[in-house]
């Protein structure tokens, strides 16, 4: 038994999918097949229900789950303790993030941490606002970066980044001919947006708030896709200001300011209140910190906005 076979079992049973956990782990089906059998076969229990079409985790796997999340845990804290005595931050620090700050916000950060500390290894999960939570509280994350407000008192929250919706358009939509664009006026419009999470909640409070059926051509949760839809013109789209910036430079998008309306979209790094964290995580939230906050007055001295 090894900690690969332990990272295999705990996320086949988390996505139920044999198929699923191979595309995660970067293997083959029939390698996650051969690591599980193996595994039972020492474990000398059935540990996951392949019947009925769809796997499930078994009584002898739901105890053997909480053994395996324990000696991965315990796996990572003596690899933190033990760098922990160096002078120098080593180890690992796991960050979640959803694609569009992954892709837009964090890579300077990054950049700058692994240029400071290349002893110490990033890793990057990505996913949606509340499974970046979830991830923070079980510990399988040591930061999630999430847009405010988090209400969650056992998490502390630090702010790196501010950003305001937008709507985006093709450059030749009738919008673009308005320094800012009314809410009414949007709506007139077919609406790609995201399936879920912050901005679609905040969205759909908008339009309800102003007694608006908008009509969804699409609903995507990708912002990239999102972007791509827009672009070709099958309708208005609404993103973060951060995440369309070079879109907008390379002329395939235009972004206009909502009129009279803001939805902000700041950002945060979130982890467990009660959680002792090495010296690599607070050397990555000093340098995010400093980072994002000279990015944000760099531009309000040059009159943009975020």
């Amino acid at each position: 038994m090894d900690f690969d076979q332990l990272e295999t079992f705990l996320e086949v049973a988390r996505l139920s999918s044999f198929s699923r956990a191979a595309e995660k782990r970067f293997r083959t089906q029939p390698a996650i097949s051969s690591q599980i059998r193996s595994l039972e076969e020492e474990v000398g229990a059935k540990l996951l229900d392949r019947s009925g079409g769809k796997v499930s985790i078994t009584a002898a796997g739901k105890l053997f789950q909480k053994y395996a999340e324990e000696a991965l845990e315990a796996r990572k804290a003596a690899f933190t303790a033990i760098a922990e005595t160096e002078r120098v931050p080593r180890g690992e620090i796991v960050v979640g993030a959803n694609e569009g700050t992954c892709l837009h916000i964090l890579p300077e950060v990054f950049a700058e941490f692994k240029k400071q500390y290349s002893d110490v290894a990033v890793s990057i999960k990505r996913a949606d606002y509340a499974r970046i939570l979830e991830s923070v509280i079980d510990n399988s994350v040591d930061f999630g970066v999430v847009s405010l407000p988090v209400n969650d008192n056992r998490l502390t929250v630090v702010p790196i980044h501010r950003d305001e919706l937008v709507a985006i358009t093709p450059p030749h939509h009738p919008l673009t001919q308005h320094k800012f664009a009314e809410i009414g006026e949007i709506a007139k419009y077919p609406l790609v947006v995201p399936k879920g999470g912050h901005t679609r909640d905040a969205l759909d409070g908008l339009f309800y708030e102003h007694k608006l059926k908008p009509r969804y051509a699409m609903e995507l949760d990708s912002s990239e896709l999102l972007k791509r839809f827009v672009a070709v013109d099958v309708g208005v789209g609404f993103i973060s200001r951060s995440n369309v910036l070079e879109d907008v430079l390379a002329g395939v998008l235009v972004a206009v300011p909502l009129k009279d309306v803001q939805i902000r979209r700041d950002l945060a790094l979130v982890f467990r209140k009660d959680k002792a964290l090495s010296r690599a995580a607070l050397a990555f939230i000093d340098i995010a910190v400093k980072i994002k906050t000279a990015h944000f007055n760099n531009n309000a001295l040059s009159g943009a906005t975020v």
